[in-house]
């Protein structure tokens, strides 16, 4: 792989998609951006800080919340400086030219995709990025259980000797999966990207909003939160003490034969391809809908001053 031309080309083709440029961000106006901010500010403002004050009993309030739920995911989503732009295009670009061929053991246990972080990595340094494998690791406290979770940092590094840390991980949605979800809680959950790139910060919003959507999901099923799905339990796993690494441990890569374990990274690989690139292809198509959208909202303002968009 020319990996000069990949970055060079990745980095082109997101502004292309993106509509980059010209005073805009991720694509949407300073006027559809501000729409956007004041509903984020509002949800900031009067919606909850915590994961049980935006819980309802009325079935219709529920599905009200979760739509404006997916609006704040799709505002984070979109709204995009240019580092993470570039990061974003390139870890796209890099993803979808990973093959079966490149995978191999990262882990002495069980691979849990580390296989393809590894290479994801590899391919990321190649691209002189300062890339590295984190891990993860919290003790149980309260009602959190304790665990350990895997994903990528890269770090932009700046003339005055400090960085840009950014987050990478290629399994963002299963995060956030629930039991019995309500279908319009599973419309936020496809809102959110396929692959998280970006900010801690930004990511800590994320998390937020999804924390809020599983409790209004679960409680229109009479059921309560399980602990690994609570706010708590998602900040640890990105906010916990970690350590990087740049490739796996030597005695793993002595032993690089394939098993019957791996074939299921095989697949993993397959599904996050197929998924990344239909997210892709959506975003191209869902992109003249959208400005659409923001017009008739601000149209709507100009009509109704007490109009608020959801």
């Amino acid at each position: 792989m020319d990996c000069s031309r990949t970055c060079s080309a990745a980095t082109g083709d997101f502004w292309v998609r993106m509509g980059g440029g010209g005073g805009q961000l991720g694509g949407q106006s300073h006027e559809s951006e501000h729409d956007l901010a004041m509903m984020v500010s509002d949800f900031w403002e009067n919606g909850s800080t915590g994961a049980d004050s935006m819980c309802s009993s009325d079935s219709e309030s529920g599905l009200s919340d979760l739509a404006h739920l997916a609006e704040i995911i799709s505002y984070h989503k979109h709204a995009v400086d240019q580092s993470e732009s570039e990061i974003l295009s390139v870890v796209h670009s890099l993803l979808l030219s990973i093959n079966e061929a490149d995978l191999h053991f990262s882990n002495s246990g069980p691979c849990k995709d580390s296989c393809i972080r590894f290479y994801l990595v590899k391919l990321l340094r190649n691209c002189e990025y300062d890339a590295a494998v984190c891990t993860s690791k919290w003790d149980g406290c309260k009602k959190v259980p304790g665990g350990d979770h895997e994903y990528i940092d890269v770090l932009i590094h700046n003339d005055t000797g400090g960085s840009e840390r950014f987050i990478v991980d290629i399994d963002f949605r299963s995060h956030f999966e629930i039991a019995r979800a309500v279908e319009s809680y599973d419309a936020v959950l496809n809102s959110l990207p396929v692959v998280y790139v970006g900010s801690l910060s930004k990511l800590m919003q994320f998390l937020q909003v999804m924390a809020e959507a599983a409790v209004t999901s679960l409680k229109q099923n009479s059921m309560p939160l399980p602990p690994w799905r609570s706010l708590a339990y998602l900040q640890a796993k990105w906010q916990s003490k970690y350590t990087r690494r740049t490739s796996p441990d030597d005695e793993i890569i002595l032993h690089r034969n394939k098993s019957s374990n791996h074939k299921q990274c095989i697949g993993r690989l397959k599904k996050l391809k197929s998924t990344l690139q239909s997210e892709i292809e959506k975003e191209r198509l869902l992109k003249p809908i959208n400005n659409d959208n923001n017009r008739r909202h601000r149209l709507e303002r100009r009509r109704h001053p007490s109009f608020r968009a959801l």
